[in-house]
């Protein structure tokens, strides 16, 4: 008799059952807003507080400035003239500093840190640039940026006060795909999720272009000015390009001093290959009667470089092209064993892989 009555009384009352399904559809409209604004607000937030206090953290460089006790090139036109104002700060841990390998030309790198370290090219250094330019040098993405920014390869340091720095802004990031906000990711299907990254990505000259970038990076760090480096997070994230396609390295934290990370393989307990991994991406073998992790890298940074870049390249590939270029990285993925050990085939690899992309973008305007 209760099943006859709620049928009845929803066949008789239609118009009742379609403002319910208002209600249900207006509700979840009002939580669907209410989730993204709270993400924004949190994100906001975030980025003034939990990361610098924005305001706190200048009231305190400038009163070290006035002070005399810091000074710098971005110090008068944040502290006087409040021609620099500070949109976002990023927060860093002062105790990660960096160590460089034995190969590393010390004269030419001290040259580089007084060049920087005098704000005002009076010639000199003070005490209070001096004070600053040490507070920089403890935080490990200063020194590498200042190491690989000849090249390009980072963003440029724009200037300086205390232990608060500026590089340029690179507007585009991540290196490939969509950086969607965290509580969207599990909600949105991954094809959804690959459709949108080809709609946001560059066309595919651009891409060779952003890809040579990382290739030069590669090529750069391997045994390079100031020792050898091993990239240890190759995450789409921690790269953007700018406005003209260039590579930048965002976040240097990803690459490692070679002589550290062996440093620190030697004094690693293994049982296993699984326990002997640096970052993400770099990792030795175990040596399973010792019980300690080898120090040389399983996988050079060439081949880590190429299985980022693959899906990258070869989506919207020329498809006179695509053959080859599929061929040349997975030739590349295949490679083993510390680069040292093997320096023609890994140079060769590199050198076909910019050959083939250069001779695909040398006549674009971007070039």
């Amino acid at each position: 008799m209760m099943i006859l009555y709620c049928v009845d009384f929803w066949l008789e009352c239609p118009q009742w059952a379609r403002i319910s399904f208002v209600r249900v559809k207006y509700l979840f409209l009002t939580w669907l807003t209410v989730l993204v604004g709270s993400w924004v607000l949190y994100v906001q937030y975030s980025a003034y507080t939990e990361l610098c206090r924005g305001h706190e953290c200048k009231n305190a460089i400038c009163d070290k400035y006035r002070r005399g006790i810091i000074d710098g090139s971005a110090c008068s036109g944040l502290c006087d003239k409040q021609t620099l104002y500070m949109g976002r700060c990023l927060s860093t841990l002062p105790n990660n500093q960096s160590k460089l390998g034995e190969q590393a030309n010390l004269a030419s790198l001290v040259n580089q840190i007084l060049s920087v370290a005098d704000g005002n090219k009076d010639g000199r250094v003070s005490l209070p640039e001096a004070r600053s330019m040490w507070a920089l040098l403890q935080m490990d993405e200063v020194l590498l940026g200042l190491l690989l920014q000849d090249r390009g390869h980072t963003p440029r340091l724009l200037g300086y006060c205390g232990d608060l720095y500026m590089t340029e802004r690179v507007p585009y990031g991540p290196l490939y795909g969509l950086s969607l906000p965290w509580p969207l990711v599990s909600w949105v299907p991954n094809g959804v999720q690959r459709t949108m990254d080809q709609w946001f990505t560059p066309s595919w000259p651009r891409k060779a272009k952003i890809s040579m970038g990382l290739l030069e990076l590669v090529e750069d760090i391997f045994h390079g000015t100031y020792g050898s480096f091993l990239i240890c997070d190759v995450a789409a994230a921690h790269f953007g390009y700018t406005d003209r396609y260039e590579l930048r390295l965002t976040n240097t934290r990803a690459v490692v001093p070679e002589e550290e990370f062996r440093r620190s393989m030697r004094a690693l307990k293994c049982e296993t290959d699984a326990d002997c991994v640096y970052g993400v991406d770099c990792q030795t073998s175990c040596d399973v009667s010792g019980r300690r992790c080898r120090e040389e890298p399983l996988q050079p940074n060439l081949a880590k470089a190429c299985s980022t870049l693959k899906d990258y390249l070869l989506r919207g590939a020329p498809s006179a092209l695509r053959e080859e270029l599929e061929r040349q990285l997975y030739a590349c993925m295949a490679l083993k064993g510390n680069a040292g050990q093997m320096n023609m085939e890994h140079s060769l690899i590199l050198n076909n892989l910019k050959a083939l992309l250069w001779k695909q973008i040398s006549h674009t305007k971007d070039s």
